[in-house]
């Protein structure tokens, strides 16, 4: 027996509860984590409240991410101590996640912990910051330089747009953030944002093509606001779209894309191969002050995850939430 989070769905409905869980709960798979970290990313706040079908099986473990040990393999890659975090892959929606002590997963799916982070800093990133990092290498890899203008990240004071904002502050770019929690800017500019802008500037309907403004953008909301971000993108630019917390609709029109050139790149955190995972954990490693990261991050323990969980769906919730699974 173990201790986690359960989702189950019956006669009683649908609910999340801390509890004492079988083992025979986990899946199959060849490797068996000791879970010590996790965390509340966006995804598992809908899990953990019901309030969209992310949940494919019940019973269910939520929590897309996670950082522990290995207490038992039978992969040759991961020796039994290893230090390991996993993002993704399904977890915490097809296969029990990372918001409990125990984990059981296939190794191809695990990342070694980098040397710069313990296991708590890799869970204050987890799959928000390490999106953020994938968000900015897609940026680089398009040729933006810091001297090419100003960078629009949408969503600023969420995961994803807080670890953007720093990585971006510490590679030299200027960068503009977009909230709704304006009176929130000094903190946003503590990570380097060099202005803030009200999120209401982009989220109501706008023209098919607006005013050149951005060299670069990473949007996590999706809806009006992307299609406005990618109608004010300067020439040749680009928009790294990974997030939909304004809605999963595009109400654009091509006008952006062949007038301007401008490049729109999903980015996919899920599935991403292993190269690239670890391409970005390298770079968070090399790229991400550890002060910067500590300043948004906040610490709960595993019985108080619920009620924080529906926090975040509410827009209460800054930064990143850490979950100690073990108290």
């Amino acid at each position: 027996m173990f201790k986690g989070i359960l989702i189950t769905r019956g006669d009683a409905g649908y609910q999340a509860q801390v509890q004492q869980i079988d083992e025979s709960v986990l899946p199959e798979g060849d490797v068996t984590v000791s879970v010590e970290w996790s965390t509340l990313n966006y995804k598992d706040g809908l899990a953990i409240t019901g309030k969209a079908p992310v949940v494919r099986r019940f019973p269910m473990v939520p929590g897309i991410d996670f950082a522990g040990s290995v207490i038992a393999s039978s992969n040759p890659a991961w020796p039994i101590g290893e230090r390991v975090v996993l993002n993704g892959w399904g977890v915490g929606e097809t296969r029990c996640g990372g918001l409990a002590e125990l984990a059981r997963v296939r190794g191809e799916w695990l990342v070694p912990l980098p040397h710069a982070f313990t296991a708590r800093q890799a869970m204050a990133l987890g799959t928000a910051g390490y999106t953020a990092m994938l968000c900015v290498l897609a940026l680089e890899k398009h040729g933006i330089r810091p001297e090419d203008g100003e960078i629009l990240v949408t969503g600023a004071n969420g995961g994803v747009g807080s670890v953007a904002i720093a990585l971006l502050a510490k590679l030299g770019y200027r960068i503009v953030a977009a909230t709704g929690r304006t009176a929130e800017a000094a903190h946003l500019q503590a990570l380097g944002a060099a202005a803030v802008i009200d999120r209401s500037e982009l989220a109501a309907p706008g023209k098919p093509i607006g005013k050149e403004r951005w060299a670069g953008v990473i949007d996590t909301v999706g809806s009006h606001t992307l299609a406005n971000a990618c109608a004010t993108t300067r020439y040749r630019g680009a928009v790294a779209a990974c997030g939909l917390a304004g809605g999963m609709d595009f109400p654009a029109t091509v006008a952006p894309f062949i007038l301007r050139g401008v490049t729109l790149y999903g980015i996919d955190s899920v599935m991403a191969p292993l190269a690239v995972r670890q391409e970005a954990w390298q770079r968070l490693g090399q790229d991400l002050e550890i002060a910067r990261l500590d300043a948004i991050t906040s610490e709960i323990g595993l019985a108080e995850a619920i009620e924080v969980a529906h926090e975040l769906l509410a827009g209460k919730v800054r930064g990143r939430v850490v979950v100690d699974v073990r108290r």
